[in-house]
């Protein structure tokens, strides 16, 4: 018997780079096109496996960062961390990657070299091993020098169950720190914006946060997210739309440094739209909140985590913020691709 073909829903004709942004249009492409003809993935960010009764988390990442090198990091250090990340962010203890390289013809062989020291280096940083990977080599042009794809597979503590259905109203939601660094030091690394500042990506392993934060209040966790492409805002609209629930944030409790809030207004943008690569969002029960936050300060770098909004009933669906003079905004998820080549 013929299987009926897979409805596709992506109605654009041809791919662009906002299809790559992490927002609206990358959800038409994954959930309208990718995952009904894949069966229907995962879409979190790790996949989540039973074997021989333990839970593993898999995932797999793809860095395209330009320039290759940036104030705070590179795109070696780049990519062991966003894989680190993800497995984190899914309760997960990081244990090993791999790691494929995508070599443009042309690359200096010390460029090279630098990126394999970041990415060992990185990787001793988060406790994890790099046990194989794969090399390839394209024509010159075709690649900006360097490409990383990498897969990772951590071990689920027991104690946590992360899911957006699990999220309640009351819940609070807590940021691991300022937000929009890595963007923002990206976009001036290119020279893209006549602006000083000394900014750098704030790219590392969340590892050390997150297990602080099982170790204390593993019953009240509830949800996590590393907000890298289209940021904070179209990871808590994916969270609200899943749990058909609204997320209401304070804006004088969002940490922004001032070169970030300068840079964006600027450029018309949003931080809460803008790229984070060693940042994460958690979602807690209200009771757990206080000693979720005072374990994450309590960690190396985590001094400026926040509570920064809660999880409400209405309406369905919607992020907005509320400022200190009682006005609201709708924050919606990243709309096009204002920087592209992010991570």
């Amino acid at each position: 018997m013929t299987k009926s073909p897979v409805p596709i829903r992506f109605k654009d004709t041809q791919i662009e780079l906002a299809h790559g942004s992490g927002g609206k249009a990358s959800r038409r492409l994954v959930e309208g096109l990718i995952a009904p003809i894949l069966g229907n993935p995962s879409l979190d960010d790790a996949a989540l496996l039973s074997l021989g009764g333990a839970s593993l988390a898999l995932t797999a990442d793809s860095f395209v960062v330009k320039p290759l090198r940036f104030p705070g990091g590179s795109i070696g250090e780049l990519a062991v961390n966003g894989t680190v990340n993800d497995l984190a962010v899914s309760g997960a203890r990081p244990i090993a990657l791999l790691s494929t390289l995508i070599l443009e013809a042309g690359l200096s062989a010390q460029v090279l070299q630098a990126e394999l020291q970041a990415i060992g280096q990185a990787a001793r940083r988060a406790g994890v091993q790099v046990v194989g990977g794969d090399t390839k080599v394209v024509e010159h042009g075709k690649a900006d020098g360097l490409f990383i794809s990498t897969s990772g597979i951590g071990l689920v503590d027991a104690r946590v169950n992360l899911a957006a259905s699990s999220v309640r109203p009351g819940d609070k939601v807590l940021l691991s720190g300022p937000i929009g660094d890595h963007g923002i030091t990206i976009l001036l690394a290119r020279g893209e914006l006549d602006l000083e500042a000394s900014l750098k990506s704030d790219t590392r392993s969340v590892w050390p946060f997150v297990e602080a934060l099982i170790e204390t209040v593993a019953p009240g966790l509830r949800w996590m997210r590393d907000p890298t492409r289209g940021g904070v805002a179209t990871a808590l609209n994916e969270l609200a739309r899943e749990a058909q629930l609204a997320l209401r944030l304070y804006e004088e409790h969002i940490p922004v440094r001032d070169e970030v809030r300068g840079a964006c207004e600027i450029l018309g943008l949003d931080p809460l739209h803008i790229a984070n690569e060693g940042q994460f969002i958690a979602i807690v029960g209200p009771e757990y909140a206080e000693a979720a936050l005072e374990a994450v300060r309590r960690v190396a770098g985590g001094q400026e985590a926040r509570l920064i909004g809660e999880v409400v009933e209405t309406p369905a669906g919607v992020v907005y913020t509320v400022s200190s003079y009682g006005s609201s905004r709708v924050v919606d998820m990243l709309v096009g691709d204002p920087l592209p080549r992010i991570c």
